[in-house]
């Protein structure tokens, strides 16, 4: 059969397929929820009506990443030992930016916290039963209030996890679509971080089974297998959402790794620059691995890869503020893209107003026009960058058009040059010798 390895990312989406004769084909196409399944018709040659033969498929994917990012993922409500209903929300009382004098808070992943009458102690003694009666009442009224999915974390849950199991039962008999339970989601001492990924996973995992379900029912009589944080492939029924944050940055440090092997070098540094961010790990013959990480302002604990991710990429846009130059951390992403790829509305109205680090590229002479697969407009990236000379002057600085873009692209390069120095020297590792 078919073999296939997608890359969904932010903007783009890259496909690559085996035929059975071992011919390899190759194809890029706007990310979106179809596009998987479009660069596989587009490498198979058939259009989007035709049924997809039996093939295999193995792909990493940021749509949980991007979920978190944006706090797209699925309503769902915390069910937790009584006593404990603010535990997640105070957490560990780190504060992210020690000398900020105004702390912003991230926003909380549950809609609504409710308190269950349950406890066991430490050393598995029932200290309160679970009250099934009042806890089924209390199930079907959030049912009826509209609620699918649900998070459950009690005390203790990690050693002594009769009360979850029951309640997990309960609530599935109820007809909960989706139920996270901290013991089975993260089996570990630590009831805040414990907690946090549970209500994570209960936030991105039906998210992602119902994307799954979208794609198998595309994929009749097909194998598809997910990469994991972790740079582990597994099932797609298997795939949760905390086990799905560095979905498809860990497939490109496993790469690196290969390739390095392949030509004998054991020490590398992954560089993988794309429209939305760039990734960088470093790997001398064992991936290094994190368990327990901060994503989006939510501690996850789940063993990932070591990747430092900064937002630096093709699509990051470049502005002028505050008097000075700015690129990133916005992306213009696929839509509305950069400016010179000008896309316009139903009206006809362009649909980017900002300039991008590949307009810049363009600008400059390192994107060649003649050789991108559709036209460019470079006359809307001179006039932009044209205008933001001027606004220098007015400030007092006097950068010609070129001086402008050649610093867009310095601001972009430091950024990047910066994540590889927290990978490796800041790390106290000597990179002379490792391959880039």
């Amino acid at each position: 059969m078919w073999r296939f390895w997608i890359d969904r990312g932010g903007t783009f989406t890259d496909c690559i397929g085996v035929s059975p004769e071992g011919e390899t084909h190759v194809m890029k196409v706007l990310s979106s929820d179809e596009a998987p399944l479009t660069g596989i018709r587009s490498i198979l040659g058939i259009d989007g009506s035709a049924s997809i033969p039996p093939c295999e498929v193995k792909m990493g994917t940021t749509v949980a990443t991007n979920a978190l990012l944006e706090r797209k993922g699925r309503e769902h409500t915390l069910l937790i030992t009584k006593g404990f209903s603010d535990a997640l929300e105070i957490g560990t009382q780190q504060r992210s930016k020690l000398f900020d004098l105004r702390i912003k808070k991230p926003s909380l992943l549950y809609s609504r916290v409710i308190e269950i009458e349950e406890r066991i102690s430490a050393h598995g003694d029932i200290l309160q039963p679970l009250d099934e009666d009042s806890v089924r009442e209390q199930l079907i009224d959030l049912q009826n209030e509209g609620v699918e999915n649900l998070a459950i974390v009690f005390l203790h849950a990690f050693a002594f996890p009769q009360h979850e199991i029951r309640l997990a039962e309960m609530a599935r008999e109820v007809g909960y679509t989706h139920v996270s339970s901290s013991h089975e989601v993260c089996p570990e001492i630590g009831f805040t971080s414990r907690g946090d990924t549970t209500v994570a996973d209960a936030y991105l995992t039906p998210l992602l089974v119902d994307y799954l379900n979208h794609l198998k029912r595309e994929l009749p009589g097909s194998i598809l297998k997910m990469m994991q944080s972790s740079g582990g492939l597994i099932e797609a029924e298997r795939f949760r959402g905390h086990n799905s944050i560095l979905s498809g940055p860990a497939a490109g440090v496993v790469a690196c790794a290969r390739v390095g092997e392949r030509f004998g070098i054991s020490r590398v540094v992954g560089f993988d620059m794309g429209g939305t961010s760039t990734d960088v790990s470093r790997y001398d013959g064992g991936f290094e691995r994190v368990y327990e990480t901060e994503t989006a302002g939510v501690r996850i604990k789940a063993p990932m890869i070591r990747i430092h991710t900064v937002a630096a990429g093709g699509g990051s846009l470049c502005r002028f503020h505050g008097g000075r130059l700015q690129s990133g951390p916005e992306s213009a992403g696929s839509d509305p893209g950069p400016l010179s790829y000008g896309l316009v509305d139903d009206r006809g109205k362009l649909r980017a107003t900002d300039l991008t680090v590949t307009d810049v590229n363009l600008f400059l002479g390192r994107i060649l026009p003649e050789n991108f697969p559709f036209d460019l407009k470079p006359d809307r990236v001179d006039q932009r960058i044209q205008a933001i000379s001027e606004r220098c002057r007015e400030d007092g600085e006097n950068l010609t058009p070129e001086e402008v873009a050649e610093g867009f692209l310095q601001i972009t390069n430091l950024n990047m040059a910066q994540a590889i120095k927290e990978i490796s020297v800041m790390r106290g590792h000597d990179v002379r010798e490792d391959l880039l």
